[in-house]
């Protein structure tokens, strides 16, 4: 007999964390996240974030791993990304 459980996996805080962010590619689309994302999760490194652009090239794709604090850090980032108007998604 298999017990179900709908409760989702709990995150244990600290921890690395990977985001991808998704958005209107532009001049200064990179850089924006980026400094959005440092004021969040201080340490990242420019140099990691890896980036893909999509076929028509009008979208960006960003990944890059933070260090993730708790579900506030996590909530107030994907706020302010998604306060510019530049961001579609934030995964």
């Amino acid at each position: 007999m298999t017990v179900k459980n709908d409760e989702a996996p709990r995150i244990e805080f600290p921890c690395r964390y990977p985001i991808k962010v998704i958005g209107n590619a532009g001049e200064g689309f990179v850089e924006l996240v980026a400094d959005i994302v440092e004021r969040h999760a201080p340490g990242l490194d420019p140099a990691s974030i890896d980036i893909k652009e999509s076929k028509n090239g009008r979208f960006l794709s960003l990944r890059m791993d933070i260090t993730a604090t708790g579900p506030e850090q996590l909530q107030a980032l994907n706020a302010e990304l998604k306060a510019t108007g530049r961001v579609q998604m934030v995964l």
